[in-house]
This record gives structure tokens, sequence and C-alpha cells, in this order.
């Protein structure tokens, strides 16, 4: 009995040597990154950087497919629903991953509970912005001509609940000043009327806003950021304008459905930061006016529940409404 056993014992370690093999070697098959949203935003653009980053060093392909619709709940089920593989991963951004938590009563998966954050990836500053025609180039005017005439300024945002019209809302709300919103699908359809001067204020994220202030079609007013921006140095930021403490941003990170197994969480993390750290990559998502911010799962996870929760509170004290 004892000559079986011990002979039986190599052939246990060798039966398994490719269970450990296969666990190590993630990726051994495509990976698809979902996002939630349309083509040619930042969103696709930092998946489409990332992907290409991760095929380069795996030697395995990376699917970029966008699933946009319902303010990204479209895409982002797609993942929650997907096998807990690591192999189907999604964009997270404050739309679909915290403000829609609150802002719909039919969310079909748990933000918190259903996803397995991946990393953080990026920051996206914003900056407040006017049409020439509004007569305002710093905050404190705009502030002045709001208390004045109190709903007379109608401004933008890219629909209700994205993180420009919470970033608007909080602006509003600690400026002491009412102003009326008008939703678009997108930020990018907003620019369109806020050009013409039919709406003339929006906060944006810098990548999006910075064109327009540079070509002098827009006059930024301030950042939202909490120290002044090397791509605006001039402009101060809110809270230095006067409406202390103020801040907000948009950001971007990776998540996978829930109960990716720990060493394969484990490469999927390394894979992301390597890629946001990668100097080509980071340079030009800098360039975009992005701010790199990886960092570890268990960061990312804690993030996202405090803008859960942060979104929650903007979205009840505003009594904001579903486009």
């Amino acid at each position: 009995m004892k000559r079986r056993l011990f002979c039986a014992l190599p052939l246990m370690g060798a039966g398994l040597a490719p269970m450990a093999a296969t666990a190590n070697n993630f990726p051994s098959k495509p990976i698809r990154i979902i996002v939630p949203y349309a083509a040619g935003g930042t969103t696709d653009m930092l998946a489409r950087v990332v992907g290409k980053h991760v095929s380069d060093h795996t030697g395995q392909p990376v699917l970029v497919e966008n699933r946009p619709g319902a303010n990204g709940m479209l895409g982002s089920s797609v993942v929650a629903k997907a096998p807990a593989d690591g192999y189907t991963i999604g964009i997270a951004t404050p739309g679909n991953h915290a403000a829609n938590a609150s802002l719909y009563k039919d969310v079909p998966y748990d933000t918190v509970k259903d996803f397995a954050a991946v990393s953080l990836a990026v920051n996206a500053p914003m900056v407040l912005v006017a049409h020439p025609s509004l007569g305002v180039k710093t905050v404190a005017e705009l502030i002045a001509k709001a208390k004045a005439a109190p709903h007379s300024i109608v401004y933008a945002s890219g629909g209700s609940g994205s993180s420009m019209h919470l970033a608007m809302e909080s602006f509003a709300s600690m400026a002491g000043i009412r102003m009326n919103h008008i939703p678009y699908k997108g930020s990018g359809n907003s620019y369109v009327d806020l050009l013409a001067g039919r709406v003339t204020l929006l906060m944006d994220i810098i990548p999006q806003a910075l064109p327009r202030v540079r070509s002098g079609e827009l006059i930024a007013l301030g950042t939202a950021s909490t120290q002044r921006l090397t791509e605006l140095p001039n402009v101060p930021t809110i809270d230095e304008a006067g409406v202390k403490g103020y801040s907000a941003g948009s950001w971007y990170g990776f998540v996978g459905p829930a109960g990716i197994p720990q060493d394969t969480m484990t490469r999927l993390n390394s894979l992301i930061v390597n890629a946001v750290r990668d100097p080509d990559i980071s340079r030009k998502l800098q360039e975009a006016g992005l701010q790199i911010v990886a960092g570890s799962p268990q960061q990312f996870q804690s993030f996202i529940e405090s803008e859960v929760k942060k979104s929650a509170e903007i979205i009840r004290a505003a009594n904001i409404k579903p486009d």
C-alpha cells in the first residue's frame, strides 16, 4: 500500500501542473473590453489605447465593443452577466457606475455587488466655460449675474445625472444660485447649441472643452480641480474664485463581473496599470488632459462605493430625474 501511494504522488503532481499553468498563463484567448458609450469619446479612446498595449504584451487579441444605450446601462449589463473569468471587462464612469444607481429605479445590476473593480485608470479634470454672449469672464461675475436674475442663465450638460450635470448642480448649490438646465445626449451634442449661444454655460472635462477655449470660442471661468491645471495655468480654480471647498471631475476605470479569481484579477490589474503607466500611453493620455491614477482593485472598489454615495446626495438634493 505504501509503495502504491508513493508511486501515485508523482502522477497527482503531474495532473496538477497543467491547472497551475493555466491559472498563471492568463490570458490564453481574446479579451473583450465593453465600452458602454458610442465610439469617439474619451471612454472609447482609453479602452483602445489600453487594449492595444495589453494585446502587444500578451500576444492575445483585445476586442473593443461599443455597446451604447440607456445611459451606459446596456453595456454595463453585458459585463455584469459575463462569465467571471476575466475575459470580459468594461469601462466604469461616474454615470454608469455611480449616478445611475440613484437616478433610475430599474437599473439591471447592482453597481457595487455585481462587479469586480480592476483598476481606476484616469481622472478627467473639469472646467467651467461660458459663451462670450453671457457677458461674464470670472466665476464671481457669473454668480453675481445669476443671483441678480435667478433661472435666467441656461446651462447644458451631457444628460441628466451625467458627471457634467452633477458637477454643475453641486456648484450651483455651493454658490447659492439657481439656473436652468438643458440635458443633451452626450457632451458632444451640447456644443452645437453652446457655440451658437443658445445655451451659455457648461461644465465639462478638459479634453472636450480645451480646444474651444484655446480657439477663443469659449471663456474658461474656473477649473473644478483642487489645483490649477497646467493646460490652463492662468485660470483659477473655482475654490480660489470664492466657492470654497468646491471640486469636481470625471473618472474612468476598468471593471469585470463579480467573482473573478484572485490570480486572474491580479494579472488583469497588472496589465491595465502597466498600460496606463507606459511612457508613450501616459504621455498621450496627459496630452488629452487626463491624469493617470491607476491603483489596486481594493482602492478602486472603495472609490466606487464613495462615488455612489456622493452622487446619491447630489441627485437627492437637486431632485434630479432621468431625461
